[in-house]
């Protein structure tokens, strides 16, 4: 439970109007008003759903109504002096703020039901957000301001959520005053004084500091060690505060925090385990929003004495969002706390360790700190979700080549018996899986198998295959086929074309054996990606011998194309080639300032090719594309300025494959509908297919994230005489069951 003490943001006066409360409502993110008189007096409450059922029942809506028209005066409340307990007993599935009044039925405070995260500023922490991570400055400035700004252009550099400072005043902190020698204290505390009378920063230049942060959009935090650099960072206007390990104890302390009614941040280093119950239980009575991170207070801490187990019991007694602050060596458990359940990482920053200070000597250097926070991200991203397991895309593919299906081992027409001895199990992985044989034995032949057939689920169950007919579409459109599977998946349909999807094996194949006639369809071409002795293409590779290759390669399919297209009666105007065009990276993307120079690399090598009588069109690429078994990074087709750039700069089009370029726009925050206005113009073809989110590339219409109807709109509207096919992955599969449905569903849009 919270308890909040500023107020304003949920009440509205009795005669307000009904915008008004609409208003403070969008703002308070609570889905509740309340209405009270000029002194504070509660009247009634107004929520959004209130709001919804007056809209419905209005002829002629004004939002300039009196908000009384919707006031409803039964409510809950509580007494501010009742205890936490009797309030959080209100709370429910339906109510989740109830106001506290005073013996006057005034409301003076709200208390809200705690979220399942913590919220600071603008960022939110919690299981399903990223975590938070602070870069601790604390005092590794050593007074020095201009050395403050410098750690924090590190700390932004870094990729860090949060840089912190620490703020003392010596005078009230210590019992020795400022202008007294500290010859009488202890070792350790004399060290501790004499470094911090040194090197602390002059308020004004840490406030500058402060103002240095909000400038570089990094957020600023600040522990304070005293009551007086509490109202000092408060008055500045701090999104909270970070409570040092040697205060969760000094209750004293947390009670002037607690006033403050901002989130606080709490190490719980050096405390007993009842002490850590004893101040979560007082941080909870007073209704303060709190997170707890687990800590170890030696510098540097032992990797023994680390115990990140203990997370799990810190987010029991807690009963809040947990973190860890770590003074240890290095960059590696910091990493492995996100799978203890850390959610708020903390690592001290430094730009030389050999500087004066004890906490230089655990701290991270910038390029370290850089490190820790590429792992956390990369961690939080592996531990997924621990509610199921689920087959990721790459995995589908690699089972589909590596993973045994249920084949039929002789000829069998429709209608007879499937016995076990007709079965065996072969690889590749595309049809029914070998636990599935029992349920196939003793089924009747839905139709005619040849020996080497796949059974598919249609073999097994009723209505399930999708078949081929006549489609009607506004644009021309197609289906992606191989050599073998031209005559079967063209048959009962009418495409206006076929886009052969190439292997390099393919190119040596003899044409005769396939193209046995001239058919009455256009024609276009998928260039192969990868080519014999594991070279993928890459037109933009340094490396000008690997780069000649992709040149030679892609020649090669120019030719064959010019060969194919002699057996396809409508394709008398150039044949479309779409090509990935390369750019991708093993390990990490390119910096975006080196894209430039590869797109002219592209351009260089496709001006080498003779493209007579064709035209060679790069497919836009996803972020993250599967390439034979692994996921690689790609750097370049994706960002619609660059594409719409480089097509009118070197006069080429593209093939837009939506799928690709929705996953692009997920990954990068960009908006869809003006990628396509952006790009459209220049699409020749397109590569029609769903997705989700940043490498669920080449699903099944409906089952992802595009919106089907908004996106045809934009391609009738920015791209209207593109064709296209349906890029269903494995949609060949069961006599392209997968295409039919495709088309049975876009047939209403495009």
């Amino acid at each position: 439970m919270i308890i909040e003490k500023e107020i304003l943001q949920y009440l509205v006066l009795k005669d307000a109007s009904i915008l008004e409360a609409i208003t403070k409502i969008n703002n308070n993110k609570s889905r509740i008003i309340f209405v009270v008189s000029n002194s504070g007096v509660i009247n009634g409450v107004v929520g959004d759903g209130d709001i919804r059922r007056w809209l419905a029942t209005q002829s002629e809506v004004n939002l300039h109504a009196s908000i009384n028209n919707i006031t409803t005066s039964t409510y809950f409340s509580a007494n501010v002096n009742d205890s936490p307990l009797e309030i959080e007993k209100l709370f429910s599935d339906s109510v989740n703020v109830v106001p506290l009044i005073d013996k006057n039925n005034r409301i003076v405070a709200i208390a809200k039901q705690q979220a399942d995260y913590f919220e600071i500023g603008d960022y939110k922490i919690g299981k399903e957000y990223p975590a938070f991570i602070i870069a601790e400055v604390g005092n590794n400035h050593n007074g020095d301001y201009d050395l403050a700004k410098k750690l924090v252009d590190e700390a932004v550099r870094a990729d860090a959520d949060c840089v912190k400072f620490q703020m003392r005043d010596l005078d009230q902190l210590y019992r020795q005053k400022s202008d007294n020698s500290n010859v009488n204290e202890d070792l350790g505390s004399e060290y501790v004084i004499d470094l911090l009378r040194k090197y602390q920063l002059h308020d004004d230049d840490m406030f500058r500091v402060f103002d240095y942060c909000h400038d570089k959009g990094i957020m600023p935090l600040c522990t304070p060690w005293d009551p007086s650099s509490i109202e000092k960072l408060h008055n500045y206007g701090l999104s909270g505060f970070k409570v040092a390990s040697a205060d969760l104890v000094n209750h004293h302390l947390l009670e002037k925090l607690i006033a403050t009614r901002k989130p606080l941040i709490c190490s719980t280093g050096m405390s007993r385990e009842e002490e850590i119950i004893d101040s979560a239980k007082f941080l909870r009575s007073a209704g303060t929003q709190f997170s707890m991170l687990h800590c170890n207070s030696t510098y540097p801490a032992p990797f023994k004495d680390v115990n990140l187990a203990y997370l799990n019991r810190l987010q029991e007694i807690g009963q809040c969002v947990v973190g860890y602050s770590g003074h240890e060596r290095g960059i590696n458990v910091a990493i492995a706390s996100l799978g203890f359940g850390a959610r708020i990482i903390e690592k001290h920053l430094t730009l030389d360790r050999n500087m004066e200070g004890n906490d230089h000597k655990v701290s991270l250097l910038p390029d370290e700190f850089t490190n820790m926070v590429k792992g956390i991200r990369e961690v939080e991203q592996s531990i997924g979700n621990e509610d199921k397991r689920e087959i990721t895309q790459g995995e589908l593919m690699n089972r589909e080549i590596l993973g045994k299906s249920l084949v039929i081992n002789c000829d069998l027409k429709k209608g007879n018996t499937i016995h076990e001895s007709m079965i065996d199990i072969r690889s590749p992985g595309q049809g029914l899986p070998p636990y599935r044989k029992k349920e196939i034995i003793g089924k009747e032949a839905k139709h005619d198998f040849r020996s080497g057939d796949f059974f598919f689920l249609s073999d097994l169950e009723d209505n399930l295959q999708c078949k081929p007919r006549k489609y009607n579409f506004k644009r021309k459109w197609g289906i992606p086929v191989r050599f073998h599977d031209l005559e079967k998946l063209s048959f009962g349909t009418n495409p206006d074309l076929v886009e052969f999807h190439l292997s390099y094996k393919d190119l040596e194949v003899d044409l005769s054996d396939y193209l046995k006639k001239i058919y009455d369809m256009d024609l276009v071409i998928h260039a192969p990606e990868l080519f014999a002795g594991d070279h993928i293409l890459d037109l933009c590779s340094q490396d000008k011998e690997y780069r000649n290759r992709s040149i030679n390669e892609l020649q090669r399919v120019v030719d064959l194309t010019r060969e194919i297209k002699k057996s396809f009666r409508r394709a008398t105007g150039k044949t479309l080639i779409i090509v990935n065009a390369g750019g991708a990276t093993q390990d990490a993307p390119i910096d975006p300032s080196k894209r430039a120079a590869m797109y002219k690399l592209i351009a260089d090598s496709l001006s080498k090719i003779d493209q007579k009588d064709v035209e060679i069109i790069p497919q836009t690429m996803p972020p993250f594309p599967w390439h034979f078994g692994g996921q690689r990074y790609h750097n370049l087709f994706m960002d619609g300025k660059d594409i719409t750039t480089f097509c009118k700069k070197y006069n080429y089009r593209i093939c837009l494959d939506v799928s690709h370029s929705k996953l692009a726009c997920n990954y990068h925050n960009w908006s869809f509908k003006e990628f396509i206005e952006n790009v459209g113009p220049y699409s020749a073809h397109l590569h029609i297919v769903d997705a989700y989110e940043v490498d669920g590339e080449g699903v099944q219409i409906g089952e992802g994230e595009i919106d089907f109807p908004a996106m045809s709109d934009w391609l009738n509207e920015f791209t209207p005489d593109s064709s296209f096919i349906p890029e269903i992955w494995q949609g060949h599969k069961d006599n392209g069951s997968g295409f039919w449905y495709a088309l049975n569903k876009l047939e209403q849009w495009l």
